[in-house]
């Protein structure tokens, strides 16, 4: 499937392609100060920047079809694949860090034969520099947009740039003494924890979206929400209790469904029109999301509700029928 890029925000292509576009000039870069100087520790950030280039391809081809519209073949739309992206890059993390872990214990064993320091700075210490920022920008706005793709990536970039800070004092530590030419094995292996760690988070949050864990942040407010239209002291539409609330995440996209109880007495237009006004309540507080209800009749004596002049101190609120 090739996505449209008519329906993509032109804040997030920018940002996908710059991402491509900068993970491209930085493996470049770290390739050339590992030909100069064959540091373990510098390996291992080359390393992970063939990661990040392969991630960032997945990363906007997932972005731009994460944005097409829903059709026949994907009623519920297209975001979930920015789930699948997050844990593809999780894994090649994960992979990257084995390989950097092999690669530092084989220079611990033959003895490091790091040289030619002087460059090997110059280009991380750039290289740095360049990550950080790209970085620290597609994670806001990652942020802004609600993409766990932009949000990953940046992620990733990050610590990407904060492993080169490792190699970086690896390096100045052997430019300042020689003969500890044992640092840049082990920086090489510091690094390698650090972004298993990284893929082991990325995936994490993959497989939650995947399964559709409840997002607590999303329960509380849909509660609030819901919890203020109950009982005669609540704000219109008023409903007598609600229940069998759900929702999940379809990437950025929120799906929420829910059952509203209103008084027995209402035809079927009113009772309508009353969820229609709380699913659009809803779908204004969660931003890009589909919340359907389901209505049911009141059949409980003695509701509030449905009877006004009744104190209604013995009706649940919590979302649970009485």
């Amino acid at each position: 499937m090739f996505p449209k890029l008519k329906h993509v925000p032109r804040v997030e292509a920018v940002a996908a392609l710059a991402s491509v576009i900068i993970s491209i000039v930085l493996l470049a870069m770290k390739f050339t100060a590992y030909y100069l100087t064959e540091s373990a520790a510098i390996f291992s950030d080359a390393l992970e920047s063939i990661v990040n280039v392969v991630a960032s391809m997945v990363a906007a081809y997932s972005l731009f079809l994460a944005h097409q519209p829903p059709d026949e073949q994907h009623p519920y739309g297209h975001g979930k694949v920015e789930f699948l992206s997050a844990g593809f890059e999780g894994g090649m993390i994960l992979l990257a860090a084995c390989v950097i872990a092999f690669r530092a214990i084989e220079e611990m064993f033959r003895g490091p034969g790091a040289h030619e320091l002087d460059w090997g700075l110059l280009l991380i210490f750039f290289a740095g520099v360049i990550n950080g920022i790209a970085g620290l920008s597609l994670l806001v706005i990652g942020r802004r947009r609600d993409s766990m793709t932009l949000t990953a990536d940046g992620q990733h970039l990050l610590s990407d740039a904060i492993t080169s800070i490792g190699v970086l004092l690896a390096l100045l530590i052997m430019w300042f003494k020689p003969t500890w030419t044992w640092v840049d094995p082990i920086a090489a292996l510091l690094v390698a924890a650090y972004i298993a760690y990284m893929g082991t988070h990325l995936l994490s949050k993959s497989a939650a979206g995947l399964m559709d864990r409840q997002d607590a942040a999303d329960e509380k407010l849909l509660h609030d929400i819901l919890t203020a239209h109950v009982g005669a002291s609540g704000r219109e539409p008023r409903i007598c209790s609600y229940h069998k609330l759900r929702h999940r995440h379809s990437g950025r996209y929120h799906w929420v469904d829910f059952h509203v109880v209103v008084p027995s007495h209402l035809d079927v237009a009113r009772g309508h029109e009353l969820a229609s006004a709380i699913e659009h309540e809803i779908e204004l507080a969660l931003g890009e999301g589909n919340a359907t209800a389901h209505v049911e009749p009141c059949m409980r004596g003695g509701c509030a509700t449905c009877d006004p002049q009744r104190d209604n101190t013995a009706g649940r609120t919590d979302g649970q029928p009485a």
